[in-house]
């Protein structure tokens, strides 16, 4: 299917798309002025760093053959992808793109104080110990999928509570920023933030609309399944977004009395994070109810950061985690086998089957990803470290960590303090 094949290659340039710029952007617009630069480096350096990780031994380790039990695959096996030929570039392309992402999304949590350096070296550490075995264990026939067949269509536990739990334990090692729970610490360029909100909409449907696994060989069922899938995984996936921002703007107003476009950008990636496992598994009906009940259940939980005193910069943690939680879980409630991926879950008749497997696939996948980031986290913690200095943190990590400045306020200030030959000023 070569137009298949033309298809993947959009959809990857559009899974791409939102690690940089669309989540540079969003990230980027949160942050206070002193630190946009770094955040949005925080970023880029993931689809640098990552990419080149995940073709030396990533995609081995995520879809190669089980060791360990099937905790993950083989990193030798197909490293640097000996062997793989023809459409299989196309599909290592694209995995590799969501490995990219999972690691950016960590980067919120810890936003305004960690050290360049430190980021640099715990990305390809993480991506190994955490993202390719769950990859592995979910998509690649290791542990989950053979013990418990959980469904998850794009990366529900893969992608989102796997950054979710590693925002959250990385949060709790690093520390808080300096004045937090003291000092107004909002986000300086809502603008930003919105528009990157909406790049990753659009850029979504590369990531849901293409992880479609055929289930036949026969070139014309192929056809017939993608026809019918991507139309499906489309709708379902706008819907929950849709649903989702509504979902979110009532609970701010009921709590708040005012609805924001900070929780309006918010929402939408609540929806997008809570349909990205479901998108083929339930009908309509029900990822419209993912979508609101995710909306109202992560702006809930981003204010719970301030009652436990722990400084998820971007709530990663009340996004990512929390809606992916609720969308892998709740396809054991709403999952329907009229859907193309679909089985009866528990609204239809399915008993408490499928719930099992959905929770046991979160419950592995939050376990794994805890360890995995403490074990990391405390290691560059009691060796390079994690922390700028506070003089740093305070005066402004960007020009502390790369020389620059995101805006030139006034004639002499800001700006890059590079010289034209290269040097500091």
């Amino acid at each position: 299917m070569d137009g298949y094949s033309a298809f993947m290659l959009v959809a990857t340039a559009w899974v791409l798309m939102m690690t940089a710029p669309a989540l540079a952007l969003f990230y980027g617009g949160m942050t206070r002025s002193k630190s946009v630069l770094n955040m949005m480096m925080m970023s880029y350096l993931a689809v640098a760093v990552v990419g080149i990780v995940y073709v030396l031994w990533g995609w081995s380790m995520s879809f190669g053959t089980d060791v360990a039990g099937g905790f993950f695959g083989n990193p030798g096996e197909i490293f640097f992808l000996k062997g793989i030929g023809g459409d299989g570039y196309v599909a290592v392309a694209f995995q590799m793109t969501f490995a990219i992402i999972t690691a950016a999304l960590i980067s919120g949590a810890i936003a305004d104080r960690v050290k360049i350096s430190s980021w640099i070296v715990f990305m390809p550490l993480w991506v190994t110990l955490s993202y390719f075995p769950i990859a592995h264990m979910v998509w690649g026939g290791g542990f989950i999928s053979s013990h418990f067949p959980a469904q998850d269509y794009a990366g529900g536990t893969v992608v989102h509570i796997n950054a979710g739990v590693a925002g959250l334990v990385l949060a709790l090692i690093i520390g808080k920023r300096v004045g937090f729970g003291k000092e107004p610490m909002k986000p300086h360029n809502l603008p930003l933030t919105m528009i990157g909100a909406g790049l990753l909409w659009f850029g979504w449907y590369g990531f849901n609309v293409g992880s479609i696994v055929f289930a036949s060989d026969d070139e014309a069922e192929m056809v017939q399944q993608f026809i019918t899938e991507t139309g499906f995984t489309f709708l379902n996936t706008t819907l929950a977004t849709m649903a989702a921002m509504i979902g979110w703007l009532i609970v701010e107003r009921l709590l708040h009395g005012k609805i924001t476009s900070l929780g309006a950008a918010s929402g939408v990636v609540a929806g997008l994070v809570a349909i990205t496992p479901a998108c083929g598994a339930v009908t309509i009906g029900g990822a419209i109810w993912i979508g609101l009940i995710a909306g109202a259940l992560c702006a809930w939980a981003v204010g719970l950061k301030y009652v436990v005193g722990m400084d998820d910069s971007l709530d990663v943690v009340g996004v990512h985690l929390v809606g992916g939680l609720a969308g892998t879980i709740l396809i054991g409630i709403f999952s329907n086998a009229d859907a193309p991926g679909g089985v009866d879950g528990l609204l239809y008749g399915g008993g408490l089957s499928s719930l099992g497997n959905q929770f046991m696939a979160a419950l592995i996948a939050v376990i794994w990803s805890a360890v995995m980031t403490a074990i990391i986290g405390y290691a560059i913690k009691f060796t390079m470290g994690w922390r700028v200095t506070e003089d740093a943190e305070v005066e402004g990590i960007d020009l502390d960590q790369h020389g620059e400045q995101g805006y030139e306020l006034a004639p002499g200030l800001g700006g890059s303090t590079l010289k034209v030959d290269g040097s500091h000023a």
